[in-house]
């Protein structure tokens, strides 16, 4: 039996996801049609989950997802806070200029965003719950604007823990100059029951009183003027 082909009909036939066992309008991933590939991807988990809690690592097969591969990638979770690239598509190494596989996820992020990124899979694993995160990509000379968008969805591995997440990141824009990384502008999470699922309400970060990062900067020294010095008449002899 060709399971994925049983669930691209699936979606095809509903044209909608399930959601707690209801079917619910695909609106939920068609915020904006510039990021197709993550609402395909969102689409894909949520018919392999079937009304349970979450799918499993072995039910995911590319196939299933042929239109948005290059965009898609597998974490493994290493530690709390911390996931890993297990498997990633080739606009993820075009973003970073290098391959990416076993760089921890946080790479994608500046400092800033990284401490947020870490808080927001200790929900999508823990509680558990889906994740949807608009970003902008970080400025520089050679690095011009980019919008991104990423999902995270948990998948239970071989073993039955929730230690895996499905993703998707689509940028969007010129890439520039490697590494490219992001911002975390907002989030929005949906907490996963066996029941009904729950929003929660969404977090939005604000980029306008940003502190400068450390790191290579140095700090700014203010230059002081030197008083100019007296002048005085020599005379020599004649």
């Amino acid at each position: 039996m060709d399971i994925n082909g049983s669930v691209r009909e699936k979606i095809k036939s509903l044209g909608a996801t399930l959601y707690g066992g209801n079917v619910v309008a695909m609106s939920r991933f068609q915020q904006d049609n510039r990021f197709a590939a993550v609402q395909e991807v969102a689409a894909y988990w949520e018919a392999l989950r079937a009304g349970r809690l979450m799918p499993n690592r072995s039910e995911i097969d590319p196939r299933g997802i042929e239109g948005a591969l290059e965009y898609a990638f597998i974490l493994e979770r290493i530690a709390p806070g911390i996931a890993r690239m297990r498997v990633a598509g080739s606009h993820l190494l075009d973003l970073m200029g290098m391959e990416v596989r076993g760089m921890p996820v946080t790479s994608f992020f500046t400092p800033v965003g990284r401490n947020a990124l870490n808080s927001i899979m200790e929900d999508v694993f823990e509680q558990p719950a889906v994740a949807d995160l608009t970003l902008i990509g970080e400025r520089a000379v050679g690095k011009p604007p980019l919008d991104a968008r990423m999902i995270l969805l948990p998948v239970k591995s071989d073993l039955g823990d929730t230690s895996r997440i499905l993703g998707c990141l689509v940028a969007k824009g010129e890439i520039g100059r490697h590494p490219r990384r992001f911002e975390i502008v907002s989030t929005k999470l949906r907490r996963l029951g066996d029941g009904l699922d729950q929003l929660v309400p969404s977090r939005s970060q604000d980029l306008s009183d940003r502190q400068p990062i450390a790191g290579f900067a140095e700090p700014k020294t203010e230059m002081k003027r030197k008083a100019a010095p007296h002048l005085r008449l020599v005379k020599g002899d004649e």
